[in-house]
This record gives structure tokens, sequence and C-alpha cells, in this order.
């Protein structure tokens, strides 16, 4: 017995990004044999030192949804700045029915956000934020809405180290 190993096999490979289930819904559609039954999860990716991704995964079952979910979200990664631990600047979009403000934060005052929004800004690795949903409750809604708030401030964050830089 010795010099076998019982856990091979078991062990993902880790490629350095945690994994968070948002969201996992039951969905079901009419059909003429009866009601088909499939589920999507809502998963978000990050490997905690900027980079985060969004993806939602539909299947007839829950774990080949969320294994969809994880690898849509590890495609559609994004870089997020991080400057001492927060964000540069302030922040306010609205996508669909979801507003959220994100706010950089003194060192500190830790994680101050949301369900949606709060696994979003752990996987990027912030660890100073404030933030309010306004608008709707839908999980989904929010999530998105907070990665193309984290996109867009990272391109005018560029911008603006361009401008500086040029000068």
């Amino acid at each position: 017995m010795a010099g076998r190993d019982f856990t091979r096999g078991f062990d993902k490979p880790s490629d350095g990004f945690e994994e968070k289930i948002v969201q996992v819904s039951r969905v079901s559609k009419k059909t003429k044999g009866g009601n088909k039954i499939g589920f999507s999860a809502l998963a978000v990716v990050g490997d905690g030192k900027g980079k985060v991704g969004v993806g939602l995964g539909k299947a007839p079952d829950v774990s080949s949804a969320i294994r969809k979910g994880v690898l849509v979200a590890k495609k559609n990664l994004i870089e997020v700045p991080i400057i001492n631990g927060t964000i540069p600047f302030e922040f306010y979009i609205k996508l669909g029915a979801a507003k959220v403000l994100i706010k950089p934060a003194p060192p500190g005052s830790g994680v101050i956000a949301g369900g949606a929004v709060r696994s979003v800004v752990t996987a990027a690795g912030i660890h100073n934020i404030s933030s309010k949903v306004l608008g709707t409750k839908n999980k989904a809604s929010n999530v998105y809405a907070a990665i193309e708030a984290l996109k867009l401030l990272s391109e005018r964050y560029s911008r603006e180290q361009e401008r500086k830089n040029a000068k």
C-alpha cells in the first residue's frame, strides 16, 4: 500500500483563480412532451491581483452549468487597476435596470458592498471599497453592471495615465 496516491484525479489543477458561484437558477421550458427543466449558473472568477471575469452557464444539470459558467468567466477576464488596495476614483454606472456606485475607501475600511458586487470586487482583489446598488435586486444584472463599471474605470484610468505621461 505504500507509495499509492489516492488523491490523484480528485484534485483539480489550480490555475490561481478563485471561483465564486453567485446564483444558480432552475429554469423550465414548456414543450409538446412536457416541461424541460434546466439550470443556469452565474459564476465570478478572479485571481485576487486585479483580474476578474463573469460568466453565465446553462445546462440540464447544475454541475455542468457551473462548469460552463466558470469557463465563460475565464474567457472574459478584465484587468482592474488597484492602488493601495482600492480603486483610483469613484464611478457610477447604469446598465439596464441596475445602477451601481463604487467609491474608493481609506485603508482599513474593508469591502462595504452588497452580495452581488461584493463577489466581483473580492474576486478582483480590492480590499477597501464602498459601493451601493440601486435600481434592481437582480443579482445577474448587478454583477454585470459591476463588471462593466470596473471595465470602464480601467479604461478611464489608462487614458489618464497616458495623458499624465504625455505632459
